[in-house]
């Protein structure tokens, strides 16, 4: 029964609060430890092969070092107080995840578009996404809002909530440290490359299986929204794998499926251009309203995701006691 108060309290705390910018976040301090650690290793670490070796220390120390600091956190506070604990598994957990940061993210840059201010949607998108916005039209920008929200469904909200059932706050932060290594050195670049690799497949690992259930649940909220949910889960058994990500064509290709529209094609990221296989069918032109429906089915899918997870926490404390 604690463990369904703390993740229903954590996903409520996130909804409702979300991420304030004037209070200290567990990641800030994580991308700060990465940032020393990998100066650090480049001091000692010159060479390419060495580079890989030290790129297998690297998620050892970051993820090892906040699940080991978040359970000595949770313990030393249980030693004083049980609600103490509760409060700040309920806090930590919530951090892990990024609902409501999502949702607004992806309203901003609608608000611009309905406003028909172009140059303030494509700084709006520029915030949330790696590619250059600099010259995108609405379709464009749109396309490249949904490509962001469907992705970050599994890694700011299905994952984390996955890791928090299975092993609470600690898990949950460690699962965080994986994607914040793997967004600041998961790169197959000449610079990360052999750094970043084991970061990246770690990621790649942990969100495996989040993934395929978020296709599901998609599917399932495409039915529950009245969209068209045969064709999400035709497109996710299409073209998920075509994807370069093992794991972000799944909620990519549910939603396109779901919209009738067609994700992926060019992408401009320092002045190079880089194209990412198509998913979806081209039925209609991309409008901003697909923004809305997006966040929509984004927040359908966590909203049910909490509840299995409470149903499963029950479950097990009702076969445990």
């Amino acid at each position: 029964m604690r463990l369904v108060i703390i993740l229903l309290s954590a996903y409520i705390v996130d909804r409702i609060v979300g991420d304030p910018r004037t209070f200290p976040h567990p990641v800030i301090y994580m991308g700060k430890a990465i940032s020393a650690l990998e100066r650090g290793i480049r001091r000692f670490a010159a060479t390419p092969s060495a580079l890989k070796r030290a790129g297998i220390l690297l998620p050892l120390l970051v993820a090892g070092g906040a699940w080991v600091l978040t359970a000595l956190v949770v313990v030393l506070l249980a030693r004083l107080s049980p609600w103490l604990a509760g409060i700040a598994e309920v806090w930590l957990i919530s951090t892990t995840i990024a609902s409501k940061g999502l949702k607004d993210a992806g309203m901003a840059v609608y608000a611009e578009l309905r406003s028909e201010d172009l140059p303030a949607a494509r700084r709006a998108l520029g915030m949330i996404v790696g590619r250059d916005t600099a010259h995108l039209d609405s379709p464009e920008i749109v396309r490249g809002t949904v490509e962001t929200v469907a992705e970050n469904i599994v890694d700011a909200i299905i994952s984390p909530l996955f890791f928090a059932l299975l092993g609470g706050a600690p898990l949950a932060m460690a699962y965080r440290a994986v994607n914040t290594l793997d967004s600041m050195v998961g790169y197959k670049n000449d610079k990360y490359r052999d750094l970043g690799w084991a970061s990246a497949r770690l990621d790649d690992v942990a969100n495996y299986i989040p993934a395929r259930m978020t296709a599901l649940l998609l599917t399932l909220c495409a039915a529950l929204l009245r969209l068209d949910w045969r064709r999400c889960w035709n497109t996710v058994r299409r073209d998920a794998r075509l994807h370069p990500s093992p794991n972000s064509g799944y909620p990519e290709s549910a939603v396109a499926g779901a919209l009738g529209i067609r994700l992926g094609g060019e992408n401009v990221y320092h002045g190079v251009t880089s194209f990412r296989a198509y998913m979806g069918d081209p039925l209609r032109t991309l409008k901003p309203e697909d923004i809305i429906v997006t966040s929509r089915m984004m927040m359908w899918s966590s909203a049910i995701f909490v509840c299995i997870c409470a149903a499963v926490a029950l479950l097990w404390h009702g076969i445990g006691g």
